[in-house]
Formats: structure tokens, C-alpha cells, sequence
């Protein structure tokens, strides 16, 4: 008998409200844990903890600025995915808000899950009226190739910028994206 395919639509997603449950605060820990054991350059070194990924979850949820929006993609295993999306707190930029923490478990990669999350983060971005969203990732990973090829510009690299897992400093890429700017028009 043949199994079905496994692809980015069989994944469900949808916003986190706070408060999380344990069992999804443990999940997006796994989550966290699995990316830098894989080698991701995510903000933390190796190696990582359950607890102490469960900890920084539940302290990055509660602190988070109410406009926050934390996206999950969830299979019959649990959570295999996630995106944040963070309003600037500067009020001289309320247009503008920063992305942070795309994570793909290691069993959910190459189906296209990534490049989901993003979209969808996209629109809730556009939806609450943003228009300007930034991210940085570390230079030649597979995530800078990702953010290319759906619409992201690089504005520039920053050597040194932060740690591999390993201890290993990475140079970083500086995207931004505009939200209400035609695909294709001339940028000024």
C-alpha cells in the first residue's frame, strides 16, 4: 500500500495565544532543541537543554509586545514549525516589524514548510498594517537562499555578526521586505 505524500499542506497552521500550553511550550522546546542540534545558527550554542529551550519560550511568549504574532505548523507528531513576527517598539516606525525564529524540524524539511510559515506570516504582517518587515540570517545558509528566492532584499552583510552552535562566528545577511510594493516595481 502506498503512503501518502508528505507536503508543507498536510502541516496545519496557527497563531500561538498566549497563554501557551505546556504541552506546546515542550513542543516548540523540541523544536528549538532539534534546530541547533542540527546545526542552525538560531541564537544559541550546543549544546542546548530542553529545559533551558522551554524556559526561553515561555519567558520570549509572555514578554512579547501584545501586537506579537507567533505562527506554529503542526502534523501528527506535534509542532514541526514556527515563525514570531515582533512590532518594532520605536515610535517613529510603526509600519515596520521584525521577523525572528523560523524553524523547521528536521522531519519536516525540504516539503516546502518553510517557505509556508513565511507567507503566511506575510499576510498576518500586511493584515495588521504592516508594511516593512527585516530579518537577519547567517550568510550562505539555506535560509538566505529561501528569503531570496521569495521576494526578500538584502541590504547588506555584517561579518562576524554572530555564533554557529559550535562557537563558530558567522558572517550575517540584513533582508527586509516590502509589504505594499508591487512584485516587480522599481524600487526608488
Amino acid at each position: 500500500m502506498r503512503q501518502p505524500a508528505v507536503t508543507a499542506h498536510s502541516h496545519g497552521i496557527e497563531q500561538l495565544i498566549p497563554p501557551v500550553s505546556d504541552s506546546d511550550l515542550r513542543d516548540l522546546a523540541r523544536l528549538l532543541v532539534d534546530t541547533v542540534e542540527s546545526g542552525s545558527a538560531v541564537s544559541f550554542l550546543a549544546p542546548l537543554t530542553l529545559e533551558r529551550a522551554e524556559d526561553w519560550w515561555r519567558r520570549t511568549i509572555s514578554a512579547s509586545h501584545s501586537g506579537a504574532i507567533f505562527l506554529v505548523a503542526r502534523d501528527v507528531e506535534g509542532i514541526a514549525g514556527t515563525v514570531q513576527l515582533h512590532p518594532t517598539w520605536e515610535p517613529n516606525q510603526p509600519h515596520r516589524a521584525d521577523i525572528a525564529k523560523l524553524l523547521v524540524h528536521r522531519r519536516s524539511r525540504r516539503m516546502g514548510l518553510a517557505t509556508l510559515l513565511m507567507q503566511t506570516i506575510e499576510d498576518a504582517a500586511r493584515r495588521a498594517g504592516f508594511s516593512l518587515l527585516t530579518l537577519d540570517t547567517k550568510r550562505g545558509d539555506a535560509a538566505e537562499h529561501l528569503y531570496r528566492r521569495i521576494g526578500w532584499t538584502p541590504a547588506g552583510t555584517i561579518p562576524g555578526y554572530a555564533l554557529d552552535p559550535d562557537g563558530t562566528p558567522h558572517d550575517a545577511v540584513i533582508f527586509y521586505k516590502e509589504l505594499n510594493r508591487p512584485e516587480g516595481s522599481l524600487r526608488r
